[in-house]
């Protein structure tokens, strides 16, 4: 493990960069990310996971959406640790990289049906949009696009 990609803020709780020893437990919390892309995430850095006790609990995504601005594809708790900030923690640690970065947008889509739309609103990210998939066997209720603007100095 590369010490520098670790933010630990208690003992035997930290949020990394995804490694590809990580790839069984990635998959066990996100099943939906191809497993030809894992490798990739982990190549550039796109992809994050939240360890507890040596276990991975969380994990979080993103891929460049215009090839310039990094967009939030995954986040994902393990059911047993949720509302206890790890998602929180997870946001704040990506949205620091991004801005250390040099980014200065953020974006992330929910279905509209899902809570997590209002996590992102107390995160400081806002609605400006969102399309409806119709297509046979793709259907799905409205996709909400989410932005946040960030400040390119680290706070």
């Amino acid at each position: 493990m590369n010490i520098k990609n670790c933010a630990m803020w208690e003992s035997k709780k930290m949020i990394r960069l995804a490694e590809q020893q990580d790839k069984e437990a990635w998959y066990a919390l996100d099943a939906h990310l191809p497993e030809s892309e894992f490798d990739e995430k982990v190549r550039r850095g796109q992809g994050y996971v939240c360890v507890e006790d040596d276990r991975i609990i969380g994990v979080l995504r993103y891929h460049l959406f215009w090839d310039n601005t990094p967009f939030l594809s995954m986040l994902f708790i393990d059911s047993a640790y949720r509302g206890k900030g790890y998602g929180k923690r997870l946001m704040d640690r990506w949205e620091q990289d991004m801005r250390s970065r040099g980014y200065g947008m953020l974006m992330t889509s929910t279905q509209v049906d899902e809570e997590a739309q209002h996590f992102y609103r107390k995160l400081g990210y806002k609605d400006c949009g969102g399309f409806v998939i119709d297509v046979p066997g793709y259907e799905q209720p409205m996709e909400m696009i989410m932005i946040k603007g960030i400040t390119h100095s680290i706070e």
